[in-house]
């Protein structure tokens, strides 16, 4: 189990002057590829950084993986990082899975309505 975590997981880094400014995960699974774990230095936003990394795990997934499709979760409240996703192309589904509530591994929620909404991008070559 361990083995195939490791082949079928990527942990991307952008790094400048030796600090981790950006990150995310990429997993291959059936036919798409998963996106988790993106962040981006808040000190960094806005020059490109996110586009760049995005970029990469798009062609790594498209390249490397053959997949034709990225997935990713975000909050649905998260409308103002949800339109940065929709004006790189991806797109709502409108599929919705509930908010991991007494996970300690999310967090500590400070309302109760939290979900997290499916988007996808189809990145065939």
């Amino acid at each position: 189990m361990v083995e195939a975590a490791i082949t079928d997981t990527l942990v991307l880094v952008a790094e400048q002057d030796g600090v981790v400014v950006g990150c995310c995960q990429l997993e291959r699974r059936d036919g798409y590829g998963y996106l988790g774990m993106f962040a981006v230095d808040p000190a960094q936003q806005g020059n490109g950084l996110g586009r760049a990394v995005l970029g990469e795990a798009e062609r790594i997934a498209r390249d490397e993986w053959g997949a034709g499709e990225l997935r990713m979760t975000v909050i649905v409240q998260r409308e103002d990082l949800i339109g940065w996703y929709e004006r790189r192309g991806f797109a709502r589904t409108g599929e919705l899975t509930p908010f991991p509530y007494g996970d300690e591994r999310f967090g500590r929620p400070l309302r109760d309505d939290l979900a997290f909404e499916t988007l996808t991008k189809k990145i065939d070559a």
